[in-house]
């Protein structure tokens, strides 16, 4: 799978779970201490995330990080 490809599907995963949970981008952002372009770009798959930002995600959204990560 390209980089671009999964970091889509990663990005349309955590989009996902956040409208789930009830989150607003600008409340998910808040609560990861991000500013809400960065939860933006994070969304669309534009940047590729440490694994620890992952992990914190996962964290605010209660899944783990396998969850989190389950996109096939």
């Amino acid at each position: 799978m390209k980089e671009k490809v999964l970091l889509g599907k990663i990005g349309n995963k955590i989009k996902q779970l956040r409208s789930e949970k009830g989150f607003s981008q600008q409340e998910m952002a808040a609560e990861l201490d991000y500013e809400k372009s960065n939860m933006s770009r994070l969304e669309s798959g534009r940047v590729n995330p440490k694994i620890s930002t992952l992990y914190k995600v996962a964290q605010v959204l209660k899944v783990s990080l396998a969850e989190l990560l389950d996109i096939e």
